[in-house]
């Protein structure tokens, strides 16, 4: 990793770790249920960016050490902060606007595959963090809960716009109206999740998918997560148009070449990223 603003030291709140391919992004806050403050959002902002042009990034794991996956936002900090707010010179807009809707900008656009890896809670930014990832790995005991509300806040961080493109505009309402608890199952059969594991099987069922997605074509991916995250906002001709040329671009990668060749030659693809 070349630009990432990221320490690595065990005490870290965000730790990450490169290799074969898979670079793993750790929340590293167990006894505040991973929290994320400020300094840590911009430390996932920095890595997400930073694995979107890294070549010998192929896929990013976003998972979280203790309990929980991600409790949302620091409250403490966020508290902190409005009782500051007299001094600060932007107001609250700019900061969503340049936190946590760019953090979860940052995973919808990382031309990278995202897999992001929920135990126990993921809520508020926590649960939106997953909501923006590719693929969606959880615990049998994992849940999604909308906080906002229940904190007399309006829901920010994208969630007014992922939610209902993930479960539909009814269901989306009645989890942020109430601010209860959504299960892994109930996740599961909605489409949020794409597997639930007992927790002995987590680790086995992430590299499952990491080690596939870190050997296959990543550009092809890249293109192809581009196309499906800005189909529900386009109609049918800009849709086939994007998809044309993205098409297009790709022919010329090497991994498309190779494909083909493979496909041809009746022998497995060697796939670079590129």
């Amino acid at each position: 990793m070349t630009g990432a603003i990221v320490k690595n030291e065990a005490d870290a709140a965000v730790v990450s770790d490169l290799s074969g391919g898979i670079l793993t992004i750790t929340l590293n806050r167990p006894d505040a249920s991973n929290a994320i403050r400020p300094d840590d959002r911009n430390a996932l902002i920095a890595l997400f960016l930073d694995a979107d042009t890294d070549p010998d990034v192929r896929v990013v794991v976003l998972r979280a050490n203790g309990r929980h996956f991600c409790a949302g936002a620091d409250v403490v900090s966020l508290a902190d902060g409005r009782a500051k707010r007299v001094k600060r010179v932007t107001g609250p807009m700019h900061t969503i606007m340049t936190g946590a809707q760019k953090l979860i900008s940052s995973v919808l656009d990382c031309g990278k595959p995202v897999i992001a890896v929920v135990q126990g809670a993921a809520a508020g930014i926590g649960a939106h963090l997953a909501y923006a990832a590719d693929l969606v790995v959880a615990t049998d005991s994992a849940y999604f809960a909308e906080s906002f509300v229940k904190r007399g806040l309006v829901v920010d961080g994208g969630g007014a716009y992922l939610l209902p493109r993930r479960i539909g505009m009814q269901k989306a309402k009645e989890m942020v109206f109430f601010g209860e608890k959504l299960t892994a199952a109930e996740a599961m059969n909605l489409g949020l999740v794409n597997k639930v594991v007992p927790a002995a099987d987590l680790d086995a069922a992430v590299a499952d998918f990491a080690d596939r997605l870190a050997v296959a074509p990543t550009s092809a991916i890249a293109l192809t997560k581009r196309l499906f995250n800005d189909s529900p906002d386009a109609d049918r001709s800009a849709s086939f148009v994007a998809e044309a040329m993205a098409q297009e671009i790709q022919s010329y990668a090497h991994d498309s070449k190779e494909g083909v060749t493979a496909f041809v030659q009746k022998r497995p693809a060697e796939y670079v990223g590129w």
